[in-house]
């Protein structure tokens, strides 16, 4: 069974590029806009690691993530924040809100999936 990974990202084309090339890693990938979505996408298809953007409307990805770990329902799943405003301090912001990795875009491509197979391989 393929590893089952969500995006949430509120750009159109980040969400396309991302979803294309996971899959062609042999992903199973779903989507989400907002961090509120993601959070009821989470709930609903039980992913086994998040990728989230953190600059979302309606509800960001630092409270979105905030929230998921105080859900017992998914608090378990691992979470890479993405971020394109990368300053000084966001991946400690990041970690403090309970992403477990940190990747700034535009994404290395190759570092995201070394640290997707070790947060899905810690998990399991």
């Amino acid at each position: 069974m393929a590893t089952k990974i969500l995006v949430a990202d509120d750009n159109a084309l980040t969400r396309e590029i991302m979803l294309r090339r996971l899959e062609r890693e042999g992903f199973q990938v779903i989507v989400a806009s907002t961090g509120k979505e993601a959070l009821a996408v989470a709930k609903a298809e039980a992913p086994s690691i998040i990728l989230m953007d953190m600059s979302m409307p309606m509800m960001n990805g630092w409270d979105a993530t905030t929230k998921l770990r105080t859900d017992p329902a998914i608090r378990h799943i691992p979470v890479i924040a993405l971020t394109a405003n990368a300053i000084s301090g966001d991946r400690e912001r990041a970690l403090e809100a309970g992403c477990d990795e940190y990747e700034s875009k535009p994404v290395d491509f190759g570092s995201l999936l070394k640290k997707i197979a070790a947060l899905t391989a810690i998990k399991r």
